[in-house]
């Protein structure tokens, strides 16, 4: 860890505890408002009465303060791209407790996430505080109740993560239809109730990649016939669409494919819910993924 990390740390507690919590955010119009100045990148969005204010600065050369405010909680990181480190929390706004991200806060985030996807330049051109604002917004979209926010996430390439960005690839394209070439990756793995990683049922063959979907749902293979939906722990089927392996929910602003995001994958759409307590190991190790990976393309 960078030792300019740790002056940071000590400025992202007083931002984030200096009186944080002692009024809620404003009144914001429906949809995304967005403000950029050099290393910074602000606003507020709305939708159906929710509102959320946000904030992602960079307060050292490369090194980045995020806050999410929302749900009478505020959620803040610090991130050090370079060092590969990043410290994550999240209190409630009425005492400044640790609290957790429930089903309505992932609504909100998930609803959030959407609105940077759609209103920031994808992958690398967008800004880095605006980049790694929106991966922490993805990460906290996917945060299991049973996770605590307070905690410290490092990755590095081979170590904490290892890229999968040639699998996200088929017929030789990123994008588009397989046109029945496809590139399997084999295995998206996760341990449950139903067995361990060696498990053929919790195992899946995948075409990873943004190159199908159907009614917001990926295709498995039943006999020689696509089906939409997800299989429950079949053995070993073939699936595909939904950017299959991908960093963050959905097809998200980023474009990171990784072997940890693949796998978490494969637990919450195999018979498992998002923040299903079966797929936290899988989302522990796929954090340092969707904050650090690099994008595929």
């Amino acid at each position: 860890m960078r030792k300019a990390l740790g002056g940071a740390v000590a400025a992202l507690l007083l931002w984030g505890c200096g009186g944080a919590g002692t009024e809620a955010p404003p009144a914001s119009p429906e949809g995304l408002s967005l403000t950029t100045g050099t290393g910074l990148t602000e606003g507020t969005w709305a939708q159906d009465g929710q509102t959320v204010s946000f904030a992602s600065r960079e307060v050292e050369p490369g090194v980045y303060r995020l806050e999410v405010r929302m749900h009478g909680m505020t959620l803040t990181g610090l991130m050090d791209p370079a060092s590969g480190v990043s410290t994550l929390d999240g209190f409630a706004d009425a005492n400044v407790q640790d609290t957790q991200v429930v089903d309505a806060d992932r609504q909100t985030l998930s609803a959030f996430y959407g609105a940077l996807n759609a209103g920031l330049p994808q992958g690398d051109a967008a800004a880095p505080e605006a980049m790694y604002l929106r991966r922490a917004v993805g990460l906290w979209a996917q945060q299991p109740t049973s996770v605590t926010l307070k905690r410290t996430v490092m990755g590095e390439q081979n170590r904490g993560y290892t890229m999968l960005c040639s699998y996200a690839k088929c017929a030789g394209k990123w994008t588009g239809s397989c046109g029945g070439t496809y590139n399997w990756y084999s295995y998206a793995k996760h341990d449950c109730n139903k067995g361990g990683f060696d498990n053929a049922r919790n195992q899946q063959i995948a075409q990873l990649g943004d190159h199908t979907t159907c009614s917001g749902d990926e295709y498995y293979m039943n006999g020689s016939t696509w089906v939409c939906g997800e299989p429950d722990h079949w053995s070993r089927p073939k699936v595909m669409g939904n950017c299959f392996g991908r960093c963050g929910g959905g097809c998200g602003g980023d474009t990171q494919y990784t072997l940890d995001a693949t796998n978490h994958d494969g637990c919450v759409r195999n018979g498992h819910v998002l923040a299903s307590g079966y797929c936290d190991d899988q989302f522990m190790s796929a954090s340092d993924d969707e904050l650090f990976a690099p994008n595929c393309y």
